[in-house]
C-alpha cells in the first residue's frame, strides 16, 4: 500500500465510512476505490480515470484535492502522456488536407474546359432547333376544321357524366387545415429541459412536458459512464469507447442519475433533445448530471 493509499484509507476510516459506504457516495465502483487505497491503478479505465476518481475520493472524505495532488505528486500518474498521439494525428490530418487541396487545385483547369465545351455543344444544338422549327410547315386549315366538327359531333351525341367530388364537408374533415393543425401545436407544450441547480462537479435538470423519457449517450472518444434509476439501482456501468452509443427508456422512473467520467468526449440526448452541460466540460472533467422527469399530464 502506497503513501497515498495509507492516508486515504485513514480519512475514510476516521468518517467511519466503509467501502460500501464510499461507493454509494461517490458512485465509484469498490474495486477502483480499493485500487487506489492499494496503489494498483492497473484496473483503472486509464490515468485520466485515476486522477478524476482520487479527486472523488478526496472531497468525500474531507481532504484538499489540490493538497494531496501537490503532496504525492510522484505518486499520481500524469496524463500529458496520453495527448501526444492526439496532437500527431492533428499534425497527420493538416498534412493530408494541404495534399488533397493541391490535387484539387491541379484539376480545377481540366473541369472548367470539359464545362465551356459542353457549353458550347448545348448552345449549338438550341441554335440548330430552332432553325429546324422555323421551316416546319404550317398546319392544313382544313384538317384543323375536321377535327372541330368531329369534337363537336363526340359533344352532341353525349357529354361524360361529370366525375363525383367527395362531399367538401367530409373532405375538410379528414384533412384538418393548416390553421387546425397550428392551433393544435400551439396548444401542446414543447419538451422542457431546464438546469435547477449547479453545485461543484453535481447539476441538476427538470424534463417537463415529456410523455416519455429516452436517453441516448453518444461517446466522442473513450469515456467511462454510469446510469443508476431511482431506486439507485446501476443500468449501465463501464468505458464507452468512441463512436458507442447505449439507449435506455426511463419512462417509468422519476429520476436518473448519471455520472460521466470524460464530459468532453460524452453526448447526452434526451428524447432527441441535446443536453447543454450547465458547467464547462473541459474545467470540470468527471461530471454528475441528474435529470428530474415530471411525466406530461393531459388536459
Amino acid at each position: 500500500m502506497t503513501e497515498l493509499g495509507n492516508r486515504l484509507k485513514e480519512a475514510r476510516e476516521a468518517k467511519d465510512y466503509s467501502l460500501d459506504d464510499l461507493q454509494r457516495i461517490t458512485k465509484i465502483q469498490k474495486r477502483y476505490l480499493i485500487g487506489i487505497e492499494e496503489g494498483n491503478y492497473d484496473a483503472m479505465p486509464g490515468k485520466f480515470y485515476v486522477r478524476a476518481f482520487i479527486k472523488q475520493y478526496c472531497e468525500a472524505v474531507g481532504l484538499p484535492p489540490e493538497v494531496i495532488f501537490e503532496e504525492h505528486k510522484e505518486e499520481i500518474p500524469k496524463t500529458y502522456e496520453d495527448e501526444i498521439p492526439v496532437s500527431l494525428s492533428r499534425v497527420q490530418s493538416r498534412k493530408s488536407v494541404s495534399e488533397s487541396s493541391t490535387k484539387v487545385f491541379d484539376f480545377l483547369p481540366k473541369l472548367l474546359i470539359a464545362l465551356f465545351v459542353i457549353g458550347a455543344l448545348v448552345a449549338l444544338w438550341v441554335f440548330w432547333q430552332g432553325r429546324v422549327g422555323d421551316k416546319a410547315p404550317e398546319a392544313n386549315p382544313s384538317e384543323n376544321q375536321s377535327q372541330v366538327d368531329v369534337d363537336e359531333n363526340q359533344s352532341a351525341e353525349g357529354e361524360k357524366p361529370e366525375k363525383e367530388t367527395p362531399d367538401k364537408k367530409q373532405t375538410d374533415e379528414d384533412n384538418p387545415s393548416d390553421d387546425q393543425k397550428a392551433d393544435e401545436d400551439e396548444a401542446k407544450p414543447e419538451q422542457s429541459l431546464e438546469s435547477v441547480n449547479s453545485s461543484g462537479y453535481k447539476t441538476t435538470y427538470e424534463l417537463k412536458n415529456a410523455d416519455e423519457f429516452k436517453l441516448q449517450l453518444s461517446a466522442k472518444g473513450d469515456t467511462w459512464v454510469g446510469v443508476y434509476n431511482t431506486d439507485d439501482e446501476a443500468l449501465f456501468e463501464g468505458l464507452l469507447k468512441k463512436d458507442n452509443k447505449k439507449d435506455f427508456d426511463l419512462s417509468g422512473e422519476k429520476q436518473a442519475y448519471l455520472i460521466i467520467g470524460n464530459a468532453s468526449n460524452t453526448d447526452i440526448s434526451v428524447n432527441g433533445q441535446q443536453l447543454e452541460y450547465k458547467i464547462s466540460a473541459t474545467d470540470v472533467v468527471r461530471q454528475d448530471i441528474i435529470i428530474h422527469y415530471e411525466p406530461q399530464t393531459n388536459p
